[in-house]
This record gives C-alpha cells, sequence and structure tokens, in this order.
C-alpha cells in the first residue's frame, strides 16, 4: 500500500501534466458517461409510458439534487482537503478524514429520505407538479428515496477515491451501479409492469449495490480505508470540509432550487409539455457535461497534490490545458447538435409540443455550451486550492445569482420564450464573471511561486 501511494505521489508531482490530466480522466468520464447514460436510459424508457410519467422523473430530480449536494459537500470538501495532506504527507489525517465525512453523508440521507417521507404530498406540489402529475411524482419519490443514504455515502467516498488519484478504483463502483440500473429498468418497468413505480426502485436497488461495492474498493489499490474507529467529528475537520465543500454546495443546492423554478415556470407557461421537455434536455445537457466534468476530475488529483507540494506552475498549466480542451469538446458538440435538436428530442418523446419546446430549449443551450469549460474549471480549481469565497460565488452564479432572477423576470416578459432562454442567459452571464475571478487566482499563484522560491 505504501509503495502505490508513493509511486502516486510522484505521478502526480512529476509526471507530464496533460498524461496525468488525460489518464486520470479516461475512468473519471467513464463513469460519468454511463452515469448520465443511464439518466438518459431512464428518461427514454419512463418516456415510452406518458408525458406525465416523464414529467415526474425530471421534477423528481431536484430532489435528488439535493441528496447528491450534500454528498458532494462531504466528498469534495474531504477530497479537496485529503489530497493537500497526501501531497504533504499528512496520512493519518487524511484517513480521518475519510471516515468523518463518509459517515456524516450516510446520516444526513438518511435525514433527507425521512424528510421526503413525512411530507411527500406538499413537497411533490412544491416541486411543480400539476394535479395530472402529481400521483406520478409521489409513485417515484416515495420508492427512489429509499436509496437516498446509499447515494450519499458512495458519491462522497468516489470523490474520496478520486482526490487520491484513483479514479479508477471510484469508477468501478459508479459504474456497476449504473448499469445494474440499465438493467433493472426495462424489467421493473415493463417486465413487472411497475411503471414509474418500477424506474424508482430499479435506481434504489443500483444506489445500494454501488454503495457496496465502492465500499469494496476502498479496500483496494492503496486507498484510504473507511475505518469506522477514525470517524472525528470534530470542528477542525468539519471546518475543513466547510471550507472545500461550501462551493458545490451552493452549486448543487441551486441547481435543485433552479430546477424547481424552472419546472414550475414551464408548467405556467406551457404545462405538462413544457415540463417533460425541459426534463429532456436537462438530462441531455447533463449527458454531454459529464464529459467535461470527467475531465476535469482529472486536473483535480494533480490541482491538490501539486498545491500541496508547492508546485504552483503545474497547477496553471493543468487549468490552461483543461480549459483548452474542453472549449474545443463543446464547440464541437454545438455546431453538431444545433441542426438535429428536432430529432434528438424525438428520440425521447415523440409529442409535437414536447419537441417543439425541447428542440428550442436545447438550441439555445448549444449556443452559449462553449463558454462553459472556462467557468467549470476555474471553479474545480478555486475550489481545490482553497479559495473557497471566489469558488463559492462563481458556484453560485449560473443557478443563483443569474438563473433564478432571470426566470422570475423574462417569462413574465416573453411568456415561454422567457422561459425557454433563461439557462442561456446565464451561461453567458456566469462566463464574464468568471473571467475576472479566475485572473486574480492565476496572479496570485505566480506570487505564491514568486514567494517560495525566494524563501
Amino acid at each position: 500500500m505504501k509503495r502505490k501511494s508513493q509511486d502516486r505521489y510522484t505521478l502526480l508531482t512529476t509526471g507530464s501534466v496533460p498524461r496525468v490530466i488525460s489518464t486520470l480522466a479516461v475512468p473519471s468520464i467513464i463513469s460519468m458517461l454511463v452515469t448520465s447514460f443511464y439518466n438518459v436510459a431512464d428518461t427514454y424508457f419512463v418516456g415510452q409510458l406518458n408525458t406525465q410519467s416523464t414529467a415526474a422523473v425530471g421534477i423528481v430530480a431536484s430532489v435528488q439534487f439535493i441528496v447528491q449536494a450534500v454528498a458532494f459537500f462531504f466528498g469534495q470538501g474531504s477530497g479537496n482537503y485529503i489530497s493537500r495532506q497526501l501531497g504533504a504527507r499528512e496520512v493519518e489525517h487524511a484517513s480521518r478524514m475519510a471516515a468523518t465525512a463518509a459517515v456524516m453523508a450516510f446520516l444526513c440521507g438518511l435525514f433527507i429520505a425521512a424528510g421526503v417521507f413525512l411530507f411527500i404530498t406538499p413537497i411533490s406540489i412544491a416541486l411543480g407538479s400539476t394535479p395530472t402529475i402529481l400521483p406520478y411524482t409521489e409513485q417515484y419519490l416515495s420508492i427512489v428515496m429509499l436509496g437516498a443514504p446509499f447515494l450519499a455515502a458512495q458519491i462522497t467516498m468516489n470523490n474520496q477515491m478520486r482526490y487520491q488519484g484513483n479514479a479508477a478504483y471510484a469508477m468501478i463502483g459508479i459504474v456497476s451501479g449504473a448499469v445494474l440500473n440499465i438493467l433493472l429498468d426495462p424489467l421493473f418497468i415493463f417486465g413487472l409492469g411497475m411503471g414509474v413505480s418500477g424506474a424508482a426502485l430499479a435506481t434504489a436497488v443500483s444506489q445500494f449495490c454501488a454503495f457496496c461495492v465502492i465500499v469494496a474498493m476502498t479496500f483496494r489499490g492503496g486507498n484510504l480505508r473507511i475505518k469506522l474507529y477514525q470517524f472525528t467529528p470534530s470542528w477542525y475537520y468539519i471546518k475543513e470540509i466547510i471550507s472545500g465543500g461550501t462551493p458545490s454546495l451552493a452549486r448543487q443546492l441551486l441547481g435543485s432550487v433552479a430546477a424547481i423554478m424552472l419546472n414550475t415556470a414551464a408548467a405556467r407557461w406551457g404545462g405538462d409539455a413544457a415540463v417533460a421537455g425541459m426534463s429532456i434536455v436537462t438530462r441531455l445537457t447533463f449527458f454531454i457535461n459529464s464529459v467535461l466534468i470527467g475531465f476535469g476530475q482529472g486536473f483535480q488529483p494533480l490541482c491538490g497534490f501539486s498545491y500541496g507540494a508547492h508546485l504552483y506552475s503545474r497547477v496553471r498549466q493543468g487549468y490552461w490545458f483543461c480549459v483548452k480542451i474542453g472549449t474545443a469538446f463543446l464547440v464541437l458538440i454545438a455546431l453538431f447538435g444545433y441542426g438535429y435538436a428536432e430529432e434528438i428530442i424525438a428520440l425521447f418523446r415523440d409529442d409535437g409540443e414536447v419537441i417543439k419546446v425541447g428542440a428550442a430549449t436545447l438550441r439555445w443551450q448549444f449556443f452559449t455550451f462553449p463558454l462553459g469549460a472556462i467557468v467549470m474549471y476555474s471553479n474545480m480549481m478555486m475550489q481545490t486550492i482553497r479559495k473557497p469565497v471566489r469558488a463559492t460565488i462563481l458556484s453560485s452564479a449560473r443557478q443563483g445569482l443569474f438563473f433564478i432572477p432571470c426566470i422570475l423576470i423574462l417569462p413574465s416578459l416573453m411568456g415561454l420564450d422567457g422561459v425557454i432562454v433563461c439557462q442561456a442567459v446565464a451561461d453567458l452571464l456566469s462566463f464574464l464573471l468568471a473571467i475576472p475571478l479566475v485572473g486574480s487566482v492565476l496572479y496570485e499563484l505566480r506570487k505564491e511561486e514568486q514567494a517560495y522560491q525566494q524563501a
């Protein structure tokens, strides 16, 4: 185990930056793609039932975003700390942080699930369910929440493995759960005739299985093992989780709020078809962005280890490498997908109104897609090297600072068209905010490098 840890330290602090990022990114991209493909496949299978079921899955996604927000809060908050501590060769602190964050994530997932079970009807209505969608939302939500504690814990441990530079082991857990979900969906939905409840049960079962696999992976590859006796809920570790995880928490929670407001506005201005169309676009854009996220996850361990080892030029080099590759990828996707928006939406739901709303929304998303790389990688870098205020501002920008005012104002001026353009406008404004924020951080990295060299 010590030999593997030493080899990983050498790779992350001395290896070729493009090669290290690309090597670490491959399993992360596969994990993200498979997980995102499950989301798309889930939407496809449920879309064969009716428009209301399709809308219900999209509505419940906002609750799942909350669970994921908690998981990424603990996972990235602890992972940032773990990578810096391993870069500084402080293994004991890293091990205690791993156990503390994993246990706390599980308990928070359990608490969220209990709250949903107690107030399922008012929560379903508040999420944007119309009277015709409400029964389907309640069916799906009541079952899918059974997997919430396991989802929170496995995402937390997955992030911890990635920050240790062991994305391949993290991939095994995530991919196993997603593949199982894809296989169980048609069996439960159609084979057992469970409908939308079958989709929810498939999700809950796969989340529990993925959790079991992730726990097993902590015993391999030199990963930090989750030992319950190392659970140390002291203020020292909680403070580090808050510092490193708040940007993720803000981004994910605001994403959930944004999803709720988007569904509510779509239902008001376009009815069930608009909610279904928005749901499809949300899943599709997440599928595309999963490649971008996975590539950035290859950068984060290099960033954390290098920053902990005072190798500031490697941090900057890795950042610019990711921005160039990510922007080129998004440009190609936008050029290809812009002309086939109707055909893409029709794959999921053959309904004229759903296709009309979904295609228009998708085209606006493609228009601003190329701006997303610099926003995402700037946030990842600032979060990893412990620039929490600027990281939180940027992570909150798209879904909070800009989207929420847009969704409150534009529909009242433009009707359904205002709902359709909101996300693209928020993307553009987030890009404009990212430029001065990341510029200041890059300047500080150069100054820190000069000060360290002179010391």
